[in-house]
């Protein structure tokens, strides 16, 4: 994965930008198929991954100057009808899948004019472009129905939630994979697993947490999870029962969240100053100023 963090430092724009890319993320690659989208796929990028024992198969710009006019073209053409172009090291194919689209795609790897048997007659260098490609489009497609994205201006918080996305649809692969019968039946497996992968994360943090949160739902919930995770403890210890050792001193239990902060009553509105003291009486909230401190019996 790279990151694009904007222009140079000289601030010149960067020619060849995706070529530069291509190339660095397939330092070190050989005997591979490199499969690229319109932004990066160029003749010299095909030659310059030729030398390094790589293949290559994209989708081309119409605009790109290495494309001759009779590819380019859409006029008097049928529909499902394919052109192909070759050099010694490069096969160009322009095909119509409706009338007034032209789809031209550029290949290191096909040296033939071959096509599909199906009506649409798609050519061997689409079929192999989608097989791979379509891996791409389809894991977009599955990560954006349960996504942990969120508006943001910074780039690193969009790669990591970009990571976590991927992550956790790679995870539910691999589990479905050794855990076939896993709620064998049931249309909603990704969800369910989703919802147990977050409980599990999040339960080792509630377990260790020593405050609780302020809002009475949140407080609860985690009040909820300990008790249970307390429970299940004890019931194992219970079947599996550990050599007698002293009694551990009880602790307390946990004290209820803290108020929150309010304007004093009693002080003027320009003043606006806040406390969590109230009054045991009336629930008011009153500042240092206005509290007056007795003894029991005055009271």
């Amino acid at each position: 994965m790279q990151t694009y963090t904007g222009k140079p430092a000289g601030g010149m724009s960067e020619k060849d930008q995706g070529m530069r890319v291509v190339l660095d993320m397939t330092e070190g690659l050989q005997g591979k198929t490199i499969t690229c989208d319109n932004f990066f796929t160029s003749h010299a990028l095909g030659l310059a991954l030729l030398k390094r024992k790589l293949f290559m198969v994209g989708t081309v710009r119409r605009n790109k100057p290495e494309l001759p006019p009779a590819l380019v073209s859409k006029a008097d053409r049928a529909r499902f009808s394919s052109k192909f172009a070759f050099t010694e090291t490069h096969a160009l194919v322009s095909y119509l899948p409706k009338k007034q689209r032209n789809v031209l795609l550029m290949s290191t790897l096909h040296r033939d004019a071959a096509v599909s048997d199906r009506d649409d007659k798609k050519p061997k260098i689409i079929e192999d472009y989608n097989h791979n490609k379509g891996g791409v489009d389809n894991l977009d497609k599955v990560i954006s129905v349960y996504t942990c994205k969120r508006m943001t201006a910074r780039c690193p918080l969009v790669v990591f939630f970009n990571i976590l996305d991927v992550s956790a649809y790679n995870s539910f692969v691999l589990w479905f994979e050794i855990n076939p019968a896993w709620n064998q039946g049931k249309c909603n497996k990704r969800r369910l697993f989703m919802e147990e992968l977050g409980r599990q994360l999040v339960i080792p943090h509630i377990q260790r947490r020593k405050v609780l949160p302020r809002t009475p739902a949140a407080a609860s919930l985690v009040m909820e999870v300990q008790q249970f995770c307390s429970s299940s403890t004890s019931a194992a210890a219970t079947r599996h029962p550990a050599p007698t050792r002293p009694a551990p001193a009880r602790q307390a239990p946990p004290h209820d969240p803290s108020p929150k902060r309010s304007r004093c009553k009693f002080c003027p509105r320009q003043i606006d100053v806040k406390t969590k003291k109230m009054c045991q009486r009336c629930n008011a909230y009153i500042c240092k100023d206005h509290t007056i401190v007795t003894c029991p019996a005055c009271n």
